[in-house]
């Protein structure tokens, strides 16, 4: 009997209350980083898309050999439509163009609610 060996009934519980702390600590905290990386996702979503509208008014400037004179000929050059990217990386986006800027709304990833975004792309002067 003297060279059992093993743990005894309070090391364990120990070792569970412990385990139970970090848990209830890490848990919450998971959960708290999955929303903020849905956020930096959609943020960079609309990062892209001012990207896109740049792109779109250079190359609308090169090709009339004048700048554009409203965002919506930016927008319908751009080609943005309700959805944006390639399988498996759809996201919805709402661009809304009013006079010299658009109002740009990202709201779902892969049909999933919680990236949501909003910006602000201004023509350029």
């Amino acid at each position: 009997m003297k060279n059992q060996k093993g743990f005894t009934l309070i090391e364990i519980i120990a070792v569970l209350v412990i385990l139970g702390i970090l848990a209830a600590v890490a848990v919450p905290k998971y959960i708290d980083m999955q929303g903020e990386a849905k956020k930096a996702a959609a943020k960079g979503q609309v990062a892209e898309i001012k990207s896109t509208l740049n792109l779109a008014y250079a190359k609308l400037f090169m090709s009339n050999s004048s700048a554009p004179t409203t965002a919506s000929a930016v927008v319908t050059a751009s080609g943005i439509g309700a959805t944006m990217g390639t399988a498996p990386d759809i996201w919805g986006v709402n661009v809304s163009p009013t006079g010299t800027y658009a109002n740009i709304t990202v709201s779902t990833y892969n049909s999933v609610t919680g990236y949501d975004a909003t910006g602000t792309w201004n023509l350029p002067q």
